[in-house]
């Protein structure tokens, strides 16, 4: 490892699969469980061509590429810290033949790569509109959890806009919001097709939930069983384990 690639403040951490590691900032956005999660739910084959909107530190296009076959992972990012750290994640683990980072305005993939240039669009999208809660005074975390660069209906149209027809588009995204999520995805072609709900605990209701939309398909949504992230004493339950642990 090339400690030029390391900045002073930031740090490197141990993503826990096929030796992957990511660069993080103190003081600054860390990824979170929902973006392991998400990774760990796409589905993508050799032909794919992946994007993945507000990358942030580039934890799921690292992610992919262990546990996917794609032949290229592309993600962009608005925040030019955050993009300068998964630039140099991508270099640290030797992943520049199958992974590229983009700074640039999620709204603005269209006109970069052209309309309907991916087959798989991937978005852990931030959570809280902007009327929402304190908004953080530091940006990256202020971008990463408000709408503030990218609201959902821009991730969403922007998805659409990027897929082929038949392509799928793959999401993670808190449970309060599920109607507007459909509803969004919906009016922007992307059907629904495939849904798993995350529980916190297996006596907890869902915060979150994943799901996979195809451009231009018919309705049916199949519902796969829940997710749950936590044992009764707080341990990470078998199937978290095999998450974080394992490749697809």
């Amino acid at each position: 490892m090339k400690e030029y690639l390391k900045y002073p403040g930031e740090h490197i951490d141990d993503l826990l699969c096929d030796n992957l590691k990511i660069i993080q900032q103190d003081g600054a956005y860390k990824f979170a469980i929902d973006s392991v999660l998400l990774a760990n739910f796409i589905k993508a084959g050799k032909n794919d061509r992946i994007i993945d909107l507000g990358t942030g530190s580039g934890v799921i296009p690292i992610l992919l590429c262990a546990k996917t076959c794609a032949k290229e992972i592309i993600g962009i990012e608005i925040d030019e810290a955050a993009c300068s750290r998964a630039k140099r994640s991508i270099k640290m683990n030797g992943l520049e033949d199958r992974a590229k980072i983009i700074c640039a305005d999620l709204k603005k993939a269209p006109k970069i790569f052209g309309s309907e240039s991916f087959t798989v669009v991937s978005a852990n999208p931030p959570y809280m509109t902007v009327d929402e809660g304190k908004i953080s005074p530091n940006q990256s975390i202020a971008i990463a959890r408000h709408e503030i660069a990218a609201s959902l209906r821009d991730v969403v149209s922007t998805a659409s806009n990027l897929l082929t027809f038949g392509g799928k588009f793959y999401m993670v995204y808190r449970t309060v919001r599920l109607v507007d999520a459909i509803c969004l995805m919906r009016s922007f072609r992307l059907e629904p097709k495939l849904m798993r709900f995350v529980h916190p605990k297996f006596s907890e209701g869902p915060n979150l939930f994943l799901v996979m939309a195809k451009k231009g398909a018919s309705s049916g949504l199949k519902m796969l069983p829940p997710l749950v992230v936590y044992n009764a004493d707080g341990s990470y339950t078998d199937e978290i384990i095999k998450i974080y642990f394992g490749s697809q």
